[in-house]
C-alpha cells in the first residue's frame, strides 16, 4: 500500500456509508494521521473503524452551526460527498422535496467547500467535490439531483480559481452509477429490489443505461477520488473526472 497522504489531515463528508466511507478508508490505509468525518448518521458514524485518529461530528452539512463549531485546524484535504437522491417528473414534484435535495447536495457543499477553503487559506491543500454524471446529462425524474450536481461542476471551477493563489487546488468527480444506500431512496430501486434483490436490480440499471454494462464500487470511486487528492495531481484544478462507465457517450 502506498502512503500518498502520510501525516495529513483530511475532511470527508457523507463518511459513514458509500463512497465517502470508502474514501475515509483508503486516506487512513495511505497514512492520513487525522481524519475529520461527518454524517448525520450517527449511529453509522460511530460505527466507522479507520487506523486514524478520528474526529466524528454528527450533523447536517447545510446547518451552518455544524460548521462554525467545527476545528479544522492543519486541514490538508477535504472531500465534499455528503448528498441525498430522489426523483419525481417536475410537474409532480413538491417543492419542499426540491429544496430538500438542493439543500443537501448543494447548501451542503457550499458550506463545507467555503469552510475547507477557510481552513486552508495560507497553506494550500486540495478538495473534491463528489458531483454526478446526472449533472450533465438530462434524464426524466431527475431534475433536482440533477441540477443540484451540475450546480456543484460549476462550483468546483469557481472554487479553483479563487483557491489558486493560496495553491488550494478543486476538482469535480462525477460518475455515473455506483453501488451505494443513496439509491435505497428511489423508489423505483427500492421496489426492483423487493422484486428481484439488490444485485440484480443493480446489474439491471446498468445494464440499461451503461456500455460498459456495470455499475462502480464505492471502493473505486475512491481510488479517484484519492489520485486527485494527491500530489500526483498537482498541476490538476478545476477540472471534472468523469467516470460513467459511457453513460454519457
Amino acid at each position: 500500500m502506498t502512503t500518498r497522504f502520510e501525516g495529513r489531515c483530511a475532511l470527508v463528508t457523507g463518511a459513514a456509508s458509500g463512497i465517502g466511507l470508502a474514501v475515509a478508508q483508503l486516506l487512513a490505509a495511505e497514512g492520513a494521521a487525522r481524519l475529520i468525518l461527518v454524517d448525520r448518521d450517527a449511529t453509522a458514524l460511530e460505527a466507522v473503524r479507520v487506523d486514524a485518529t478520528c474526529h466524528r461530528a454528527v450533523g447536517d452539512v447545510a446547518d451552518e452551526a455544524l460548521w462554525d463549531g467545527l476545528d479544522l485546524t492543519g486541514l490538508d484535504h477535504a472531500v465534499v460527498n455528503a448528498g441525498v437522491a430522489g426523483a419525481g417528473a417536475i410537474t409532480a414534484l413538491d417543492f419542499a422535496e426540491w429544496r430538500r435535495i438542493l439543500s443537501v447536495n448543494l447548501d451542503g457543499a457550499f458550506l463545507t467547500l467555503r469552510a475547507a477553503m477557510r481552513a486552508m487559506g495560507g497553506r494550500g491543500g486540495s478538495i473534491v467535490l463528489t458531483a454526478s454524471a446526472a449533472g450533465i446529462k438530462a434524464e426524466p425524474g431527475v431534475a433536482a439531483y440533477g441540477c443540484s450536481k451540475a450546480a456543484l461542476l460549476h462550483l468546483a471551477k469557481v472554487a479553483a480559481k479563487e483557491g489558486a493563489a493560496d495553491r488550494i487546488r478543486v476538482n469535480a468527480i462525477a460518475p455515473a452509477g455506483v453501488e451505494t444506500p443513496v439509491w435505497d431512496a428511489v423508489p423505483m430501486f427500492a421496489d426492483r429490489v423487493a422484486e428481484i434483490g439488490r444485485d440484480a436490480a443493480f446489474a439491471e440499471l446498468a445494464a440499461m443505461g451503461t456500455p460498459l454494462g456495470r455499475y462502480a464500487k464505492a471502493e473505486e470511486v475512491a481510488e479517484q477520488i484519492a489520485f486527485l487528492l494527491s500530489d500526483q495531481a498537482a498541476l490538476i484544478t478545476g477540472t471534472t473526472l468523469l467516470a460513467d462507465g459511457g453513460y454519457t457517450l
